[in-house]
């Protein structure tokens, strides 16, 4: 009868149980959140918007009609709301575990639609 466990000592071992998988459950929920291994993880390239070559910057020019700047660079991301007939190429990039960077091209026409200018901000870097 030597092995079988009988009264406090028994009680002993139980509440020793249960506070060891109560420590237990504490822990790994405090450190549920934390990594060491971040960049083990993988994260996806986050591309959005309308990527532009400098080739395909360097097509268009001061003086082309909203078509032509369309048929060259395709639809913009944005149009002014406020109708001061202003496009915007917007591109942004988050490679995997790198910082994000974006490029605005920013292109206003004349009330004709004729370009009046041009505004090239390449590789911004969002902090």
């Amino acid at each position: 009868m030597s092995h079988v466990l009988l009264g406090p000592k028994r009680n002993q071992i139980t509440m020793r149980c249960k506070m060891l998988t109560a420590a237990a459950a504490v822990l790994l929920m405090l450190t549920a959140g934390c990594s060491t291994l971040e960049r083990v993880v993988y994260r996806p390239d986050i591309n959005q918007g309308n990527y532009l070559a400098p080739t395909d910057v360097a097509k268009i020019r001061v003086g082309m009609t909203q078509q032509q700047v369309a048929y060259a660079l395709g639809t913009p991301m944005m149009s002014d709301p406020f109708g001061t007939n202003t496009w915007f190429y917007v591109f942004r990039q988050q490679p995997g575990h790198e910082k994000v960077t974006q490029q605005t091209l920013t292109l206003t026409f004349n009330s004709s639609g004729v370009l009046t200018n041009i505004d090239n901000k390449p590789a911004l870097t969002a902090e």
